[in-house]
């Protein structure tokens, strides 16, 4: 079995009966997300335990070679021509071995939500989309669909009706806005419903968007 990474934990209350596992950027770790749960209205939802994993380091070519904490190599600003396919499929291993482990605690998949930030976001889907159980939903932030010619043949019917929830900030000088629009509208095309969100916000998180994730957990996981 693949290698679980570590990663800081947090429960809403005891004996969680749900899990969000929370994948960060490029560069950050997984302490970067945590100040969230205290951000998120919560109430009426059963305890959640959140996981917030570090990614292993890794030397990043865009970057000059500077080992990072990374799910994956950038090769260049242009995010589609040249993407790091073995790096990306080693890191969907890494998730799916976060979502056996949560799966081993008592908490069924379909009470696991994967959510992620920029790199987080483009691993949410890589994994999510493949991933042979239904989840609770995929929360997508600031991100792309990675692999996405592949896409349509290698994913899996078990969560074709899961909810997606895609969000990006219109002044995002990192993964410019349009090629968010492309992987939302490649998932429309393939059957998926898309709950898009657009922010008037750089490469990073607004109280709006929090508000509207508060709302998408309390469908989501509600009981």
């Amino acid at each position: 079995m693949t290698a679980t990474l570590p990663a800081v934990q947090i429960d809403t209350a005891p004996n969680p009966t749900a899990s969000v596992i929370w994948l960060h950027g490029l560069g950050a770790d997984g302490n970067d997300f945590v100040p969230i749960v205290r951000e998120l209205d919560l109430a009426g939802l059963p305890a959640i335990r959140f996981i917030f994993p570090h990614a292993p380091t890794m030397p990043v070519t865009i970057n000059n070679g500077y080992v990072m904490r990374a799910w994956y190599d950038i090769l260049g600003t242009e995010l589609v021509k040249r993407e790091d396919e073995k790096g990306l499929r080693a890191s969907q291993a890494l998730v799916e071995s976060l979502i056996a482990v949560e799966r081993a605690r008592g908490v069924p998949s379909n009470r696991i939500v994967l959510a992620g930030f920029s790199q987080g976001c483009a691993m949410t889907l890589q994994t999510g989309l493949r991933h042979s159980e239904k989840l609770a939903g995929l929360l997508c932030l600031s991100g792309y669909v990675p692999l996405a010619g592949v896409i349509a043949a290698e994913r899996h019917a078990a969560n074709h009706a899961t909810p997606i929830f895609m969000a990006h900030g219109r002044a995002d000088n990192v993964i410019p806005v349009a090629r968010a629009e492309a992987s939302r509208d490649l998932l429309v095309s393939l059957g998926y419903e898309v709950e898009w969100h657009e922010y008037m916000m750089p490469h990073s998180v607004c109280q709006e968007e929090v508000d509207d994730i508060s709302a998408w957990f309390k469908r989501v996981l509600k009981d």
